[in-house]
Order: structure tokens, then C-alpha cells, then sequence
């Protein structure tokens, strides 16, 4: 018989990972390729943003299936209370750098371009390390 409360968390994980996939191998690939059109770094940038928007869900999702199994919220360590706060940070930075992208970037220089997918590919990096310690030190 299939536990509910795991199949909700590994479904949630699967979407948890596809979202940082989004993160960090969305910005990975426009970093590192030859200067893009707009309208691809647009495009980019969309699928940017929906993965920190998955992020933000599934991490949610995450304390909400132990608040609903439980009746409370996880009781992380310390380190694992840091690595959730970067975690939020990064999220949170990670869309307004999207936000600024879409509604600034048509007028901007490769190298501003260039910047901004370093910002989010650091943004992504840092998010993925803290989940390891999140994970780990929970």
C-alpha cells in the first residue's frame, strides 16, 4: 500500500527539481551560449521566472504536508533554519531579477544581458547548495 504522505512528498520533489533545473540550467544555457536575440533571452527569462515561481510553490508545498500530517511545521536546526532563509532570498531575488529582465532589458547591451544571467545562475547555485544543507541538517 502506497503511503499518501510520501507519494505527496516525492511528487512535490519532482516539481521541486524541475524547477531548479529551470533555475540553474536556464541561465546556465544563456550564459555560457553566444549572445542570444531578445526575444530568446525573453523567452529564457519567462522560463527563468516560473522556475523560482516552482521553487517557491513546492517549497511551500513541502511545509504544508508536514503542517497537515503533523498539526505543525518541521523542527529544522539551525543550519537547516539559514539554509531555508538563503533559500527565500534567493527566490525572492531571483524573481525581481526576472521582473527588471522583462521589463527593462530591450534596450540593454550584451554585457548587460551577460550580467544579469550571472545574477541568476549565482542566484540558482546558491539556492541549490543551501537545499543540500537544508536537506541534510533537517
Amino acid at each position: 500500500m502506497i503511503d499518501l504522505q510520501d507519494l505527496g512528498y516525492a511528487l512535490v520533489q519532482v516539481m521541486h527539481n524541475f524547477g531548479a533545473a529551470a533555475v540553474v540550467g536556464g541561465a546556465a544555457f544563456m550564459l555560457y551560449m553566444a549572445p542570444q536575440p531578445a526575444l530568446m533571452q525573453r523567452k529564457f527569462a519567462w522560463m527563468v521566472g516560473f522556475g523560482w515561481v516552482t521553487q517557491a510553490l513546492s517549497g511551500t508545498a513541502f511545509g504544508a504536508i508536514s503542517y497537515y500530517n503533523y498539526g505543525r511545521f518541521p523542527d529544522i536546526h539551525s543550519i537547516a533554519v539559514v539554509a531555508l532563509v538563503v533559500k527565500i532570498l534567493c527566490v525572492v531575488s531571483g524573481l525581481s531579477m526576472v521582473a527588471l529582465f522583462l521589463r527593462y532589458a530591450d534596450g540593454w547591451s550584451n554585457r548587460q544581458y551577460q550580467i544579469a544571467w550571472q545574477i541568476l545562475f549565482a542566484l540558482g547555485a546558491i539556492a541549490l547548495t543551501a537545499a543540500a544543507f537544508l536537506r541534510w541538517f533537517s
